[in-house]
């Protein structure tokens, strides 16, 4: 692999231990993708924050990190944490897993990382332009900003980006190249996508056909951000897809378009829709009922708000978003409206990576494929259903 004279320097050592140790790293993964050279990234975004999937290990890895001097030179935000990080004891999280994730944060500050503590930074202001280097974890921000964007990322790690945001490079493989983001097969949809649940299972099933390669969807409609947010997380979900084109609808669809000729169409019809919502579901006799996963935009903030005027939820429907999201909603009077009816706002965090089980969770009821596959991994019964008939339920 090719090395600058000053990224020879820093894997030397000559910039500190901590920047040695992340050009290691980053050296590594590039020699076994056969990276040819690495190339300055503009930004990153960590994961591998919830203190429910580091442990002391990883908890413990993060503390050397920043004892040894790990400092981000570039920007770098943060995935949620296993909890809301004010109001931790409102959703009964236990002492100790709030302890371990509260030095989880501080390591990650330590390095200068932002708190930010969401799965969709391209919320929060962190958008990265079209064509620019960038190294992303989070799955669905990765298909979010592969596709919708038209930045340019790998399926990161936590560790890996961690060592993007300590150095400012990445090894130059994988979908930072143009010949890795043409399509590998057309998805023809042969339905109407009714509600952001159909283009969430759309994403499910398509996850599940196509694995880890490039789909190419025609007939999709018209979807808004949401819908494409909700798609980008099933797809990454039940495959490993980080970037999808949609005809019509994403930045590099007409790029693509050219390398269409040859290729193997495949049909999604309603019925693969349905069959994919139900094979996720069961009958929960206590549900607690969720959005925000990936983390609600303040447009959904505002749907569920108009949708829960005049209900009692009796504290049955917890919705997730970033702080930043919240705090705009919070201005204009959304998360009153919502808490008042019965509902729970939290930031920092989602169904998926908070501690349900200790926390006392019985059930789950979502809108989100993503946040109904990981219920079911987790053990627990699970409904699917859109937000209408989450609130309808929820205050039953």
């Amino acid at each position: 692999m090719y090395l600058t004279r000053k990224q020879e320097h820093m894997l030397d050592g000559e910039e500190g231990l901590a920047v040695r140790k992340s050009m290691e790293l980053l050296v590594a993964l590039g020699n076994v993708f056969g990276a040819e050279k690495l190339v300055p990234v503009e930004s990153a975004h960590i994961s591998g924050v919830s203190y429910k999937n580091l442990g002391d290990a990883g908890t413990e890895w993060l503390e050397e990190q920043a004892a040894m001097g790990a400092k981000c030179r570039i920007r770098a935000t943060l995935n949620p944490a296993g909890m809301d990080m004010e109001k931790w004891r409102e959703m009964n999280v236990p002492e100790e897993f709030a302890i371990g994730q509260k030095r989880v944060i501080k390591a990650f500050i330590d390095m200068g990382v932002e708190p930010t503590c969401t799965c969709t930074p391209y919320l929060i202001g962190h958008v990265p332009r079209r064509g620019t280097q960038v190294a992303w974890a989070e799955s669905n921000a990765v298909c979010f900003v592969n596709s919708v964007l038209g930045a340019r990322t790998n399926r990161e790690s936590g560790p890996t980006t961690l060592a993007s945001a300590v150095t400012g490079v990445a090894a130059y493989y994988g979908y930072r190249l143009n010949e890795n983001r043409k399509p590998a097969k057309i998805i023809d949809i042969r339905t109407p996508l009714e509600s952001r649940l159909d283009y969430s299972a759309l994403g499910y099933v398509t996850g599940k056909l196509m694995k880890s390669s490039v789909p190419y969807f025609r007939n999709m409609g018209k979807p808004d951000m949401e819908s494409m947010k909700t798609l980008g997380a099933a797809c990454a979900t039940s495959g490993g897809i980080a970037l999808w084109h949609g005809e019509g609808v994403t930045p590099e669809a007409e790029w693509a378009s050219q390398y269409l000729e040859g290729l193997e169409t495949i049909t999604v019809e309603r019925k693969e829709l349905e069959e994919a919502k139900a094979g996720l579901m069961s009958d929960p006799d206590n549900p607690t009922y969720c959005i925000g996963c990936p983390h609600c935009s303040i447009k959904e903030l505002e749907e569920t708000a108009n949708l829960v005027k005049g209900k009692n939820l009796k504290g049955r429907l917890w919705v997730f978003t970033s702080r930043k999201v919240y705090d705009d909603a919070e201005k204009g009077g959304l998360i009153k409206i919502i808490e008042d009816a019965g509902g729970k706002v939290y930031r920092d965090t989602c169904m998926v990576v908070a501690p349900l089980h200790e926390m006392g969770w019985q059930g789950v009821g979502t809108n989100s494929m993503k946040g109904g596959h990981y219920s079911v991994a987790h053990g627990f019964p699970t409904k699917l259903a859109t937000v209408d008939k989450l609130v309808e339920e929820a205050s039953k």
